[in-house]
């Protein structure tokens, strides 16, 4: 696609959603977008999963001006404030207690990435052990030591991390014919042969969202949780895309009945799109010395002030999580009814929530094609997995359910256009002549 922002000339060639989605975005609210142009775009994309209660949610949105309004501290690197004071409360009370979760918490550098760095470094202090096991397709952030744990090729050339002493194992299905990965890793630790020592810790994601939305069962999790016990391994659940409500529960885990050591927050901890990010840690681990590992922006208050009224509208009932599932069928309805409508593209649907994919075995190349149709269309969505093989449906978790089906619309008129345009290998739809 053409992408005509002069603006352009002047950044950085590593920009990329820009390039995805040649737009300039004026305004937006709930999950829609309006252009310079005032062309409107319905978000499929959601920030990346940073934006789970919407663009500008006007509930959110005035505790945000009347914290600014009385001059409320905006940054006080880890100094105690009253926004701080109430988000730990808040946090503690309606999320942590309920779910009979005893974890403290440590607050980073904005991003998801310093959680990830935070936590590798305090699992490596904790178990005097450097080795760290991580997964196929995981994606874990940027920085070098989170790039040491990600599996995409494209992210984590050797020239950047090294894979210092991380050890990759095969996520849940990862291979065809294998009913259970996770005896691998068992026999890897349990063999002194193995070239793969007791590492420090494991981390892992329950949904893995940029390797293609793969789906961990929860026997796997279940079991990769007792390997971690009877080796004196700490668990790493990376929830920073699919905590926050994404897959139907606050946390990701819940529906497996695992209790991680380390869990890792970020993107829609911040409620409105606001950076911040949090380690959840169990109390005997917390052996950090005062300042071990900091950062300037680790005080972000107007996010301590969007998370804990968010916490209060949507996480003191399960209200929420029952409309996340009611939309979660509805997604899942219309995505496998397109993969009977076009079965010789050999659709395969999978996710969890409103985090869903759909995937062709038969043309994978395709989901580039309809991210760029739905484009067309003015849906914002994008692409996941190894290759970009997944079209991957991220709206926000409040959308409103006309807005839900306007978006599905868009990608229905998108799938369709792009699968009737095959030549040469036509696509013949169920049921039509």
């Amino acid at each position: 696609m053409t992408d005509n922002n002069p603006s352009h000339e002047l950044e950085s060639e590593v920009r990329s959603y820009s390039r995805a989605f040649p737009i300039v975005v004026k305004r937006a609210q709930g999950a829609r977008l309006w252009t310079d142009q005032d062309e409107e775009y319905i978000d499929f994309l959601a920030g990346a999963g940073s934006l789970n209660y919407g663009h500008n949610n006007p509930l959110l949105k005035q505790s945000i001006l009347d914290h600014l309004q009385a001059d409320g501290l905006v940054n006080g690197l880890d100094m105690a404030s009253v926004a701080k004071n109430e988000f730990i409360d808040t946090f503690s009370r309606h999320i942590l207690e309920p779910r009979q979760l005893d974890y403290k918490m440590q607050f980073c550098g904005p991003t998801g990435t310093n959680a990830v760095e935070a936590a590798l470094k305090l699992a490596r202090k904790v178990k005097q052990r450097s080795g760290i096991i991580s997964f196929t397709n995981g994606f874990h952030g940027m920085t070098l030591g989170a790039l040491a744990v990600t599996g995409n090729e494209y992210h984590k050339e050797d020239i950047y991390s090294g894979n210092t002493n991380v050890a990759f194992m095969p996520y849940d299905r990862y291979v065809d014919g294998v009913e259970d990965s996770s005896v691998l890793l068992r026999k890897y630790l349990e063999d002194a042969s193995s070239g793969v020592g007791l590492p420090a810790a494991v981390i892992l994601e329950t949904v893995q969202g940029e390797g293609g939305i793969n789906v961990a069962r929860s026997a796997w999790l279940r079991s990769i949780r007792k390997i971690c016990d009877d080796f004196d391994v700490l668990m790493i659940v990376d929830d920073i895309q699919m905590g926050c409500g994404r897959t139907g529960t606050f946390f990701s885990f819940e529906e497996a009945g695992i209790r991680p050591d380390i869990v890792l927050l970020s993107k829609s901890i911040g409620a409105y799109g606001l950076p911040m990010s949090l380690v959840l840690l169990r109390p005997e681990l917390d052996e950090w010395d005062p300042g071990q590992h900091n950062g300037t922006f680790r005080g972000n208050n107007l996010a301590f002030v969007a998370a804990t009224r968010a916490i209060n509208l949507y996480w003191r009932d399960t209200n929420f999580s029952g409309a996340i599932r009611k939309k979660s069928h509805r997604v899942r309805d219309f995505l496998q009814r397109m993969a009977s409508r076009f079965p010789e593209a050999a659709f395969e649907v999978r996710g969890r929530g409103l985090a869903l994919g759909i995937e062709s075995r038969a043309m994978p190349e395709i989901a580039n094609e309809f991210r760029e149709q739905c484009f067309r269309e003015k849906l914002i969505i994008e692409t996941a997995g190894a290759s970009d093989q997944v079209l991957k449906f991220l709206p926000p978790l409040t959308i409103s359910e006309s807005e839900l089906e306007a978006g599905l619309r868009k990608a229905e008129r998108a799938m369709e256009t792009v699968l009737r345009s095959k030549r040469g290998n036509p696509v013949r739809i169920a049921g039509q002549a």
